[in-house]
C-alpha cells in the first residue's frame, strides 16, 4: 500500500508534461476566462451544491429519485439506512435545492426538484461510467490507486 507522499510523487511524475514550459500570458483569453467565471457568491453557492452531492449516501438518494418520486422508508431501503438517517440527508439536500417533498397522509414522498438537477446526477454518473480514458494519464499509472 502508498502512502500519500507517494501518490503524490506518482501524480507529479505522470503530469510533469501537462504544464506550460514557458511562463506566457494570453491576454484575451484570459479576460474571456473572466468574464465567464461567476462572482464570488455563485462559485462559494455551487461549491457547497457540489459538496452536498459529494457525499456516497446523497448521491445514491439523488440516483434513486432519478427514477422517480420515493418515500422516505423506500429511499431507506434503497441505500440500506435508517428512516431518521435518510431523513436528515434529505433535509440536507432540501437546504441546497436539489430535492422537493410532499405530504399524502402521513407519508413523506420525495423527489428532484427539477430538470437542472436530473441532468447534473445523470451528467456525473455517465461521467464516472465512461469507458474512454484516453485523456486521463492517471488511469494506465499502476502506480496511482484509482479506487480508494
Amino acid at each position: 500500500m502508498r502512502t500519500g507522499s507517494q501518490s503524490l510523487r506518482a501524480v507529479d511524475a505522470v503530469l510533469a508534461d501537462d504544464t506550460c514550459e514557458v511562463n506566457c500570458v494570453h491576454p484575451a483569453e484570459v479576460e474571456r476566462a473572466r468574464t465567464a467565471t461567476p462572482d464570488l457568491r455563485g462559485v462559494e453557492e455551487a461549491s457547497a451544491l457540489l459538496k452536498a452531492v459529494a457525499d456516497p449516501t446523497r448521491l445514491r438518494l439523488l440516483s434513486a429519485l432519478k427514477t422517480g418520486e420515493l418515500c422516505v422508508c423506500d429511499l431507506a431501503a434503497v441505500v440500506g439506512s435508517s428512516g431518521s438517517a435518510v431523513s436528515h440527508q434529505l433535509r440536507l439536500l432540501r437546504a441546497h435545492r436539489l430535492v422537493t417533498f410532499r405530504k399524502e397522509g402521513r407519508i413523506a414522498y420525495y423527489r428532484l426538484l427539477d430538470h437542472h438537477v436530473t441532468v447534473l446526477i445523470g451528467s456525473v454518473l455517465e461521467h464516472v461510467l465512461e469507458d474512454d480514458t484516453s485523456d486521463n494519464p492517471l488511469s494506465d499509472n499502476p502506480l496511482i490507486d484509482n479506487h480508494p
